[in-house]
């Protein structure tokens, strides 16, 4: 499975278009979710990028919610019921459980890979590697075109 997606991001160093393929990618092979995409790390703030599925929330401050929690930690949290996470910031009703990974690019935290289940307790332990190592080589795809502020490229070719 992972080989399909290392071919598709092969060749292509562009974050953005590299979070759109990865987003779209995940969201036709993991079944039983509802979104999945990237948000990118601006200053103190994770900014929306490329997903698939119902609109977003567009800005989330490190901390906050299970992604800025997830970014601020600089870990990977799998949350069984997003109800009972402190914080949680609910972009669509329908989602029930949740998985986010940090990425570095370039040594330094870029943003995380946020994915959303209409199911309680959707993520296994195998999914979590599964993601782990699709968030890796995502963030693999775009380190030859990394700047010194990893997000900084992201926010220029991002209308956010």
């Amino acid at each position: 499975m992972l080989s399909e997606l290392r071919s598709l991001l092969a060749g292509e160093p562009d974050p953005i278009a590299n979070a759109a393929n990865t987003a779209a990618w995940l969201f036709l092979r993991l079944p039983r979710i509802n979104w999945a995409g990237f948000y990118f790390l601006h200053g103190q703030t994770l900014v929306v990028g490329p997903f698939q599925g119902q609109p977003a929330c567009t800005r989330i401050p490190l901390g906050r919610g299970v992604c800025g929690t997830a970014a601020a930690r600089n870990e990977t949290i799998v949350v069984p019921d997003v109800h009972l996470f402190e914080g949680h910031i609910a972009c669509d009703s329908a989602s029930r459980s949740e998985i986010v990974v940090p990425f570095t690019i370039a040594g330094r935290l870029a943003g995380v890979l946020d994915i959303d289940s209409p199911e309680l307790d959707r993520f296994s332990q195998p999914d979590r590697v599964l993601i782990e190592a699709v968030a890796a080589l995502y963030a693999e795809a775009c380190a030859s075109s990394a700047p010194a502020d990893a997000g900084s490229r992201a926010s220029q070719a991002s209308p956010a």
